[in-house]
């Protein structure tokens, strides 16, 4: 037992640590936003990328999950004679969860690993102890042009993942239930509101920050040789898992509950 509360501990400890390291990185970076016209060059590459090596994967990972949900909806919805609603219901759970979530998921998988295995390997060859020693600021120098590339490829991918998953879901529902793509675009106007993109895309620029923030951090505090980078790619997928799917919780709590949603 004392084995068990000693390892939660420590595990605890661990979590508060990198969550620290985290936030202060975060706090550290927003200084450095005024500066960020003297980076420009690195921005948008950062961003093109952060966007393009994950344009691929979190495509197919949205179509598929709208050719997926639009069979399942389209089958039962038909069955009772609802199928004016499937348009809706489909656009309305990809806009609003599915969508920002996947991607953001795949970005992190692809780009998210990739930054935090270059910077870890930065880290222990000894060239982030080099900027240093220049007066270079690692934060300004390797974080900001992630971060912000990060905050401003996620949106561009969530819309293109929204796009391509409605329509994929459109042509599987005239497939899967005879319902004609006008009917079925008919209820995604009128159910799909511009609130619900709105939200979507704050989703998709916060979660940039997340995904960006935690492979930088982890990736800058990675102490040791080759183990040690491995460790801290794996890490950035975790915790960039874990920490996406929460935050997307509370977004839906205050954003769409019956409360606060138009």
């Amino acid at each position: 037992m004392s084995t068990f509360l000693s390892l939660a501990l420590r595990k605890l400890l661990d979590f508060l640590a990198v969550f620290g390291h985290v936030v202060n990185n975060v706090g550290n970076t927003s200084r450095f936003i005024w500066r960020a016209a003297g980076n420009t060059q690195a921005i948008v590459e950062q961003t093109a990328r952060i966007g393009f090596d994950s344009l691929g994967m979190s495509i197919l990972i949205c179509i598929t999950a709208g050719a997926i949900l639009s069979m399942q909806t389209a089958e039962r919805f038909s069955q009772t004679g609802a199928d004016g609603y499937i348009g809706g219901m489909v656009a309305l759970a990809l806009v609003r969860e599915i969508v920002p979530i996947f991607t953001c998921l795949a970005v992190g998988a692809r780009s998210g690993t990739a930054i935090a295995a270059e910077l870890a390997n930065m880290r222990v060859t000894e060239q982030i102890d080099a900027l240093v020693v220049m007066h270079v600021n690692p934060i300004r120098y390797l974080m900001l042009p992630r971060v912000i590339g990060a905050m401003i490829a996620l949106p561009l991918l969530t819309i293109l993942g929204e796009v391509a998953s409605i329509l994929t879901g459109m042509g599987v529902s005239q497939v899967v239930a005879g319902l004609h793509y006008h009917k079925f675009l008919e209820s995604v106007w009128l159910m799909l509101k511009p609130y619900d993109i709105r939200v979507s895309l704050l989703k998709a620029v916060i979660f940039g920050l997340i995904l960006a923030a935690i492979s930088c951090t982890l990736g800058l505090n990675t102490k040791g040789g080759a183990r040690d980078v491995g460790l801290s790619t794996t890490r950035s997928v975790i915790w960039i898992s874990v920490v996406i799917i929460v935050t997307d919780f509370f977004f839906s709590w205050v954003f769409f509950s019956a409360s606060y949603a138009p």
